[in-house]
């Protein structure tokens, strides 16, 4: 038992280091994951509001430029379309997020009242 003075049969010296090295990227995806996923929720409520506001612009008979103006202010490379259905004007709109090479599609729709104001 020469020169193995403090030591056990097990040498463990290294092993902390190995196993941060082995969870340390299982971390970091879980982080990553986590912030993309509230940037994405961020996104929906912003396509959720914009759709809402479009969709009371065009209830108040605004031209169909304003309401995509000001839903492309809220979600810059957003689609949207609007139709009438009975006395409701509904606007339906559609944007990507991507996160980390994921492509996201986020949809939202929202009807108002035609003719109020």
């Amino acid at each position: 038992m020469i020169g193995t003075r403090g030591r056990g049969p097990a040498d463990d010296r290294g092993s902390a280091a190995a196993e941060l090295a082995l969870a340390l990227p299982a971390v970091v995806l879980v982080l990553a994951l986590g912030v993309g996923a509230m940037g994405a929720a961020v996104r929906q409520v912003a396509l959720q509001d914009a759709t809402a506001d479009a969709a009371r612009l065009l209830g108040r008979g605004e031209p169909p430029s304003e309401a995509g103006a000001a839903l492309a202010r809220a979600v810059p490379d957003s689609s949207w379309s609007s139709s009438p259905s009975g006395e409701l004007v509904c606007v339906s709109a559609r944007s990507d997020f991507v996160v980390g090479g994921l492509r996201m599609p986020l949809t939202a729709s929202s009807c108002a009242l035609a003719g109020g104001l």
